[in-house]
């Protein structure tokens, strides 16, 4: 399991993490929102199970 998110991606992943599970706690969009903790766990990890599968990587080498 090799990284294969760069800075920029695993930034973008937390924010729209956090908008949506906070738009969820605040009941604005249901419970949908806490899906959110998937872009929050893929972004911790620096993995993310689709790049993997479409050969992708936003890593900077």
């Amino acid at each position: 399991m090799d990284a294969n998110m760069g800075g920029k991606d695993r930034l973008i992943r937390v924010l729209v993490g956090l908008a949506m599970i906070g738009l969820a706690m605040a009941d604005l969009i249901g419970p949908w929102g806490w899906i959110g903790i998937v872009p929050l766990v893929s972004a911790a990890l620096g993995w993310c199970p689709v790049y993997m599968a479409a050969g992708l990587s936003t890593r900077e080498e």
